[in-house]
């Protein structure tokens, strides 16, 4: 076996809530390479070291380097997972090329590809990749050969479970994309049988994911070692995440026919959450901060290293230390224009704001807060969820009057700079002209005002909060609302702890906590559920599914989320942005700004395409979108298996909905 490691250096990768700096002989091992088969594994010190090279594989966090690869499990966008995933959903609108067309799976061109191509730089990846689980089973199936010079079978047990925790997060990336897949125990090579598994049934298949989850929990460290390796708790939680995942698919999936065992998994979750809970370790980040002011939200993801509170919400962090290892995901995200390097300009949906409550608990269409979508001054973005202003930005504050050259943000100093909004995107040798927004909705979340993110290409340090509390509490919250068996003490544990961390005022506004007596009414977002996924879930779990999108909106679960719930066709939501009145027309003339570099146009009908009621229309240049509208299949519940791998494998069968090949 050529190359059995290419082992890479991950230099102060911090995966532990704890860890605040680096281990030098974990993190400074040298690069092995070009290991012959059964060369290796044979001693202890050989078993960490080899799984070394996982983490880089599994806990990609914001990536390294120039940070552009396309990531798992839909293999959608490229870069960061965390700060990019949910583009091409309906939270967010981005390019995927220069003549301002987006990616062909919301196009209803998106064709199965002729072969698994080896390079992740090929825009048809589907994630029919199997390297990646051949390097995982290669350790199980060898790291017995060190038994010899172990005192305990303890410490073989506790190396295993960390390939089992990688296994199972490669299953369930599988299983999110495929629904069903073979299940492989060998490190294949070219005669092994296994290659032609059909296959496994989910039933079966989800089962042996629950399995290692629960080896690994077994027998990983509590809390984890000084040099920040997997641990029981980050165990738990990439359980209850799976496990979510998979009973929601069950029980609204009805084609699977497995509805009867989805509570086993929704129960599952919640055993996994509250094991997290009760370990005490675990915080929201500045509940009542004094350290960030207002905002702990914002700050929260644009913070450097683990130090201070958000180590008490980081269950599994990547912590770059920008010499060593570095990301260019923090400058690109920030400051990119257009198509420029490939990166992406984007914008939040009109969409994703309305289900932004109010200050008052009321949504937009019931509460006397909300001041509509008229006028100049982006006013639909006051009186509400204080989240939305952490997470979308409004002019006059962050980013709008920033100097990345000064690294400061000051009005006085800087000027006012509108988001830019144009769809002119580039061609090729061009300079870039379009905006990194697109909408009027620029979001600040994960924009961070660190003078070495901004004007670095590949050595930023901004953290990547891969696993974090808010989540668990999320999904506590939510699993427990399928089950029926919620209550009053469990959202203020979930839901009401994490509007308290934002900003709520539950003393000026006491109907902004939610009850189980006290649930909103909202039949505009009722209305779209039985619009676009055939069903209306009960008040309780709209609210939970509306505080998950909103707290979760742009970590990369949006379209995990919509698959899961079977509300693909969320996508089809004509997609919108801000409302292009009269007075926004001025100010993006050209002649609105006290600094020349200030002053973004966007002229109507040239750059910008309004509706019948004056909102930006998304893709407006795109062929094969209509009036801001795209496209869905529910073929696009599983991606496709290249042709060429069922022409390999007699046994396998192609995802349900896509073309198969000729078996005569």
């Amino acid at each position: 076996m050529k190359r059995l490691i290419k082992y890479i250096t991950i230099s102060c990768v911090s995966l532990g809530f704890v860890l605040t700096s680096c281990n030098d002989d974990f993190m400074q091992r040298n690069p092995i390479n070009n290991l012959a088969e059964g060369s290796f594994l044979k001693n202890e010190g050989d078993l960490p070291l080899y799984l070394n090279q996982l983490y880089n594989i599994y806990c990609q966090g914001h990536q390294t380097g120039n940070a552009y690869q396309y990531t798992p499990p839909f293999f959608i966008t490229r870069g960061s997972q965390l700060m990019y995933g949910d583009i091409f959903t309906d939270n967010a609108i981005g390019f995927s090329n220069t003549s301002g067309d987006i990616v062909s799976r919301m196009q209803g061109t998106w064709q199965v590809p002729a072969t698994a191509v080896s390079s992740l730089e090929d825009a048809n990846q589907t994630g029919w990749r199997w390297g990646n689980l051949r390097t995982v089973n290669y350790f199980l199936n060898h790291y017995r050969e060190a038994e010899g010079s172990v005192s305990s079978p303890d410490i073989l047990n506790k190396w295993a479970a960390e390939a089992y925790f990688f296994k199972a997060w490669e299953y369930y990336q599988k299983i999110v994309a495929f629904g069903e897949v073979p299940w492989l125990e060998t490190d294949l090579n070219v005669n092994s049988p296994e290659l032609q598994s059909a296959r496994m049934p989910r039933e079966e298949l989800a089962n042996k994911v629950l399995e290692c989850l629960d080896y690994a929990i077994e027998h990983l460290s509590p809390t984890g070692t000084a040099d920040g390796r997997i641990n029981k708790n980050m165990a738990n939680f990439l359980k209850a995440r799976f496990c979510l995942f998979e009973g929601t698919f069950r029980k609204y999936h009805t084609e699977v026919g497995l509805q009867s065992s989805a509570n086993k998994f929704l129960e599952e979750c919640v055993k996994a959450c509250d094991a997290i809970v009760a370990t005490g370790k675990y915080e929201l980040y500045n509940v009542a901060s004094t350290e960030v002011g207002n905002d702990p939200y914002w700050h929260l993801f644009k913070l450097n290293g683990l130090t201070g509170g958000n180590q008490k919400e980081a269950i599994l962090a990547r912590v770059y230390d920008a010499d060593k290892l570095g990301h260019g995901t923090s400058r690109y995200f920030n400051m990119n224009r257009g198509n420029a390097a490939g990166r992406y300009c984007k914008g939040a949906t009109k969409d994703l704001l309305d289900e932004y409550l109010c200050a008052d608990g009321l949504p937009v269409t019931s509460s006397p807060l909300f001041k509509g979508y008229d006028g100049d001054d982006w006013r639909e973005l006051d009186n509400r969820d204080p989240r939305l202003r952490q997470t979308v930005v409004k002019p006059g504050e962050y980013i709008t009057i920033f100097d990345r050259d000064k690294g400061t943000i000051d009005r006085s100093a800087n000027g006012l700079k509108y988001p830019e909004i144009t769809y002119n995107c580039p061609t090729a040798n061009q300079t870039p002209t379009g905006g990194p927004c697109v909408t009027g909705y620029m979001f600040i979340k994960h924009w961070t005002n660190e003078t070495i993110d901004n004007g670095s290409t590949t050595n930023g340090s901004q953290t990547a909060l891969i696993f974090r509390y808010g989540e668990v509490l999320l999904m506590l919250a939510e699993a427990k609302a399928e089950l029926g068996t919620i209550t009053n003490a469990d959202l203020d544990l979930t839901v009401n702890a994490l509007r308290k961390r934002a900003g709520f005022d539950f003393v000026k506004y006491p109907n902004s906590k939610l009850t189980l007596q006290n649930i909103p009414a909202d039949a505009r977002l009722d209305n779209l559920y039985q619009q676009y996924a055939g069903y209306v879930p009960s008040p309780i779990l709209r609210e939970i599914r509306r505080e998950r999108r909103v707290e979760m909106a742009m970590e990369g679960l949006r379209r995990e989320d919509l698959v899961r719930w079977k509300a693909g066709k969320f996508v089809e939501k004509p997609i919108r942005g801000m409302k292009f009145t009269t007075e926004k027309q001025k100010l993006y003339d050209g002649s609105n700004t006290s600094k020349d570099k200030n002053a973004p146009k966007a002229t109507l009908n040239s750059d910008v395409f309004i509706d019948s009621d004056g909102f930006i229309i998304g893709y407006p240049k795109s062929p094969n979108v209509t009036s801001g509208v795209v496209k869905w299949n529910d073929r696009y519940y599983y991606n496709p298996i290249p042709l060429q791998e069922l022409e390999l494998n007699k046994n396998l069968t192609q995802s349900l909905g896509w073309q198969d090949i000729n078996r005569n």
